[in-house]
């Protein structure tokens, strides 16, 4: 393979362009870097016109293009970090469009030291982008996704510096940068945003995206004025594939099993991506990948004083994703695409839950179930050009996206037992549960209540965006000038019909559904129920079932609610280039209007009067802002190895949908206590008149590139933010004075964050990779709830994030260990307590073996530490949430025909 690899050059394709706007002395220079054998591109590589101090960036394609050159000789210098410089005379000649391919034979070196195999591959695509942009970017090849044994985008994310993720039973979903909430950062795909399916948030789970699609995933830790705003924590895009991206046809197909240790099931995955140029103008490519995982997860956690859980989940997850990508480039200076992507992921979940009510001699304990499937979908579609006219270049885009989550049949029991036996000690991570023998026979149990949920979120957006771009000579410093806009409509909903059945059950009881004792790590859980038998009573007895309708209608009308938003933004940005300097500086404005409608619930239940009703009204609300928002963005070259960048921006994160909207859910009950009737009120409500956070960031970094397959960087960044968001309880307020408690999302006053980004990465010439990366950060924070000072962290801020890989690789072999790791952080105030999740660290291995060129077998060993989930209130020792999950082997191959 070395031998091979050492014969490997860059060939430059090179035409004239015809049809240009410009006078006949003037031409347009069109290439495209590929191997020697026309197996690859090269992007993210630097080529030069040195005599004109001209530059230009090879895409994801491999093409450059240099517009308005005088006809004559020209010498092109092409830079790219793991090759050896390598320069070309060339002729322009105006009025041509003539396409010569000329080869350039590198020196035997030059590419000897680039690839072996894909971890060398995916470092050094990913180090020459990330080292020639325009701002501070960490970026994850399409080469690079495969080799870890990550399950989905956002695990294969996690790798990057200041990167870290949250999960859901045990995988990775959600994204953060620098520590900060998934839910402030943007997230595109192809340039498109992407709704969320889960009701509430913002935050997109990246595991719908089919990895075999992705061509690169990029993250902006540095704003400029033409991206979205809404970026405190950062912007994440993700680049699909194009048939153009490849230099020949491809069928690549993939399979494997996987095993996870908790609960001993088999898991099957498999994928086929496929790209074809059908002529050279017109290309297709294609992903459909399928995952269907068997798992579960045990659980135990507390309210941290008087209540303790313990939780047996089942759980099924099946992925399936799909993807067309379909490109239209009639010639060098017009291109048309469309983008389509859908995803479907269902999570059936079947939990089993003891909880246990510490009340000395009134003790008791419920026995749940929860049975449910939940669907969720996303389908985008994206469509535009982009077309170049001499110095003038015009882009433009249509998107429509959609996603929505579907619960059409949840269905929970309910069973309670009264046993003063039950002692807890709950200051400790794992609590220890006490009780006698009457609490593991369900006889003992008498069913209590059932309810049956259909729910439904949705949240469509469509959008429309153009940009138009100039580009100069470098005699004035201003090389490019570039304006435009983008509009988006978006529409959130969340429907909930949710009814609960009570009253007399003819003495139903727990024995009735019982099954042998579960296999529970974390204590004596008991016997468990029968989901099949559940289901089959609830059809059976619902026709005789008595609804509480005053409950349901308050749970059904609390939890649903519409919001729109209409956001406009228009930019204009410009860069000035000189020798080693560039400043890329701009102004962006974003005007918001934001409507939410909703219903104001109460529930009365008063003694006093016999009053039990509901009252419900309607609640409906608007407002608007807009921002004028600053960028700036510098990288100073002191030589091809050593690049300092500062950066400046304000950036915007609006609400999440939940916390803006408009509800309000009340409890008030009327009761007598001593002789008199006593009322306590409690609430939970959203806040429409949230504020959006406002940051003011600032970055300063130092890189260094020793001119091998590596790099070396330091980073300092702080950021200053106003209006944070924190979940507390606002009972004290005057707005709700006489409420035992009140839970609203608030806006904090006034947020810091200051932080350092470190990282190394250096591939040896005995195939041996090491990188490593530290993010460290401090974060100061002021809440003032009526009157009283909260001084806490940001909430979801992880202060100390760190990867760590070790890799080898030769012409047979792949492997690579990696241990993430993410500090302990602030969840919510909940009451006088701080919820705080513990810190994280997670173990994986990944290994290949090449059979040939075509085909590797592989073997993933996923949380090989058997890291556990934890949560605790104030002090380590006092239990919110403990859960395992157990390791995961996967066994399977990759074929590329």
């Amino acid at each position: 393979m070395r031998n091979k690899l050492s014969k490997l050059a860059i060939a430059v394709s090179l035409a004239a362009a015809s049809s240009m706007v410009m006078a006949q002395q003037t031409a347009s220079l069109f290439g495209k870097l590929t191997d020697q054998n026309n197996q690859r591109v090269f992007a993210g590589a630097k080529v030069e016109i040195e005599a004109l101090n001209r530059t230009s960036l090879s895409r994801t394609d491999g093409t450059f293009r240099f517009p308005n050159l005088p006809e004559g000789e020209y010498e092109l210098k092409i830079t790219y970090l793991g090759a050896q410089t390598i320069t070309q005379t060339v002729m322009v000649s105006s009025g041509e469009n003539v396409l010569p391919t000329i080869e350039l034979l590198a020196q035997k070196a030059a590419l000897d030291v680039v690839i072996v195999r894909g971890q060398r591959s995916g470092k050094a695509s990913a180090i020459n982008q990330q080292r020639n942009a325009r701002n501070i970017v960490s970026v994850v090849s399409a080469d690079s996704i495969g080799d870890f044994p990550d399950q989905n985008a956002a695990e294969s994310l996690q790798r990057l510096p200041g990167i870290s993720i949250e999960r859901d039973q045990g995988e990775g979903r959600l994204v953060g940068i620098r520590g900060i909430d998934p839910n402030l950062n943007s997230v595109t795909i192809n340039g498109l945003n992407i709704p969320s399916p889960e009701a509430g948030v913002r935050s997109v789970a990246l595991d719908i995206i089919p990895s075999e699609l992705i061509q690169t995933l990029e993250v902006s830790k540095t704003i400029s004025a033409d991206m979205d705003a809404d970026a405190v924590g950062g912007a994440i895009n993700v680049k699909s594939i194009s048939a153009f991206d490849r230099t020949q046809d491809t069928t690549i197909i993939s399979a494997g099993l996987s095993q996870n240790q908790l609960r001993d099931e088999l898991a099957p995955k498999a994928s086929i991506t496929l790209t074809r140029l059908i002529d050279d103008t017109f290309g297709v490519a294609a992903a459909v990948s399928y995952f269907k995982r068997d798992f579960g997860s045990d659980n135990i956690e507390s309210n941290g004083d008087d209540e303790a859980e313990q939780r047996h989940y089942s759980i099924t997850r099946e992925r399936l994703g799909t993807a067309i990508n379909l490109d239209y480039r009639p010639n060098f200076n017009d291109e048309f695409f469309m983008r389509t992507l859908y995803s479907e992921f269902s999570d059936d979940e079947f939990r089993q839950a003891n909880i246990f009510k510490l009340d000395g001699d009134d003790s008791e304990i419920e026995r749940e179930s929860k049975d449910r499937k939940e669907t969720q979908t996303i389908f985008t579609l994206a469509t535009g050009g982009e077309h170049q006219r001499g110095l003038w270049s015009l882009d433009y885009q249509l998107g429509y996206a959609k996603s929505d989550e579907t619960d059409p049949d949840g269905l929970y029991y309910v069973f309670v037992s009264e046993n003063p036996s039950v002692e807890a000690n709950l200051d400790t991570e794992i609590p220890q549960i006490s009780v006698n023998a009457m609490a593991n026979d369900l006889a003992n149990y008498d069913l209590d209540e059932i309810s049956f949920e259909k729910n439904l979120a949705e949240d469509t957006e469509t959008s429309i965006q153009g940009n138009i771009t100039k580009s100069f000579d470098n005699k004035s410093g201003l090389t490019l000038f570039k304006s435009g806009f983008k509009y988006r409509q978006r529409e959130k909903s969340a429907l909930a019909n949710i009814s609960i059945y009570g009253g007399d059950f003819d003495s139903v009881n727990g024995s009735k559904f019982a099954i042998d004792e579960l296999d529970y790590n974390l204590g004596d859980f008991g016997p468990g129920l029968n989901r099949e038998l559940l289901r089959e009573d609830f059809t059976q007895q619902l026709p005789l079932l008595e609804l509480e309708a005053l409950d349901s209608e308050v749970e059904s009308n609390g939890a649903s609610y519409v919001s729109t938003e209409d956001i406009f933004a228009a930019y204009v940005m410009g860069q000035f280039d000189w020798e080693k300097l560039r400043l890329v500086g701009g102004i962006r404005y974003e005007k918001t209007d934001f409507t939410t409608s909703g219903m104001r619930v109460e529930l009365i239940n008063d003694e006093e009067n016999d009053i039990e009703e509901v009252i419900n009204t309607p609640w409906a609300t608007e407002r608007d802002y807009d921002y004028l928002l600053f960028s700036f963005n510098a990288r100073y070259a002191f030589s091809d190895e050593v690049v300092m960048r500062g950066a400046y921006s304000q950036t915007i994160s609006r609400p999440i949908f939940e916390q803006s909207a408009a509800f309000q859910i009340i409890e008030s009950n009327t009761e007598e206590d001593d002789g008199e009737f006593v009322t306590q009120r409690e609430a939970e409500v959203g806040n429409p008149e949230l504020q959006p956070y406002e940051s003011d960031n600032f970055d300063l970094s130092l890189e260094y590139y020793p001119g091998t397959i590596g790099v070396l960087s330091a980073g300092l960044f702080y950021k200053e933010i106003d209006n944070f968001i924190i979940v507390a309880d606002v009972a004290s307020t005057q707005q709700w004075q006489g409420f035992k408690e009140v839970f609203q999302p608030v806006n904090g006053d006034k947020a810091t964050l200051t932080g350092m980004e470190l990282s190394w990465v250096k591939a040896f010439d005995s195939g041996l990779l090491l990188a490593a990366n530290g993010t460290f950060s401090s974060t100061d924070a002021t809440t003032f709830l009526d009157g009283e000072k909260f001084e806490t962290d940001l909430p979801n801020q992880s202060d100390r994030i760190g990867n760590l890989t070790v890799g080898y690789e030769n012409n047979s072999w792949s492997l690579r260990l990696t241990m993430s790791y993410k500090s302990d952080n602030l969840e919510e105030i909940d009451g006088d307590m701080l919820r705080i999740e513990d810190d994280y660290q997670h173990i994986d291995f990944s290994g290949k073996y090449f059979i040939n060129d075509d085909m590797n077998i592989y073997f993933n060993a996923i949380n090989l530490s058997n890291e556990s989930f934890y949560n605790y209130f104030d002090t380590r020792n006092r239990n919110a949430q403990f859960e395992e999950y157990g390791r995961t082997f996967e066994l399977g191959f990759r074929w590329q025909l």
